[in-house]
């Protein structure tokens, strides 16, 4: 990537459960250290694990909610996720800030964010089966169902959006993220 500008994109990341989206933005910061990662505050126990995330209670997600300590928030398979207003210092002098977001919000996140790009991470469904597996957190119809819904398209009036596929090597969907992120010709 070249120089970071003045002030980087918010780069969200979605895809369904499984399809390596952590891995992906870790890798991503790792390769490309003026990409930033923003960590989510979720309703969430903190042994739960998977992602870096900041766990509260419902009660303290709403008074963070009510004392306007969120740039986005929303809420997404019985939980409540928000995107700290911290977000924006990190855009600063950043060649952008990796976010994972839920499909369902990224027109307002688009709204809120002006400059958005989204990463679709995608991956087969039997890489997706064989990943929700071994993480040991879902039950044989949960994973089902997560199936069910990994084809659900992104919503329309998106204005920069690459798909990434994640069914191989990391490395692969790390350069093909890569190249979607840089800076387009004038």
């Amino acid at each position: 990537m070249s120089a970071a500008p003045v002030k980087g994109p918010v780069i969200a990341v979605v895809g369904p459960s499984g399809v390596g989206k952590d891995s992906l933005m870790s890798a991503l910061a790792v390769c490309c250290p003026q990409l930033r990662l923003m960590r989510r505050v979720i309703t969430r126990a903190p042994e739960a694990g998977g992602e870096n995330y900041q766990a509260v209670t419902e009660a303290e997600f709403s008074a963070l909610a009510e004392t306007g300590v969120f740039a986005l928030h929303w809420q997404a398979h019985g939980l409540h996720y928000g995107i700290p207003q911290d977000i924006d210092t990190l855009r600063h002098g950043s060649a952008g800030v990796l976010v994972n977001l839920s499909r369902a919000v990224l027109l307002q996140a688009q709204e809120v964010f002006e400059d958005l790009i989204v990463l679709s991470v995608t991956a087969r469904p039997d890489v997706l089966a064989e990943r929700l597996a071994a993480r040991g957190r879902e039950n044989t119809e949960s994973v089902r169902r997560r199936l069910e819904r990994a084809g659900n398209p992104l919503p329309e009036g998106l204005a920069r959006v690459h798909e990434i596929d994640n069914s191989g090597a990391l490395s692969a969907a790390v350069n093909d993220a890569l190249t979607a992120l840089q800076p387009e010709s004038a």
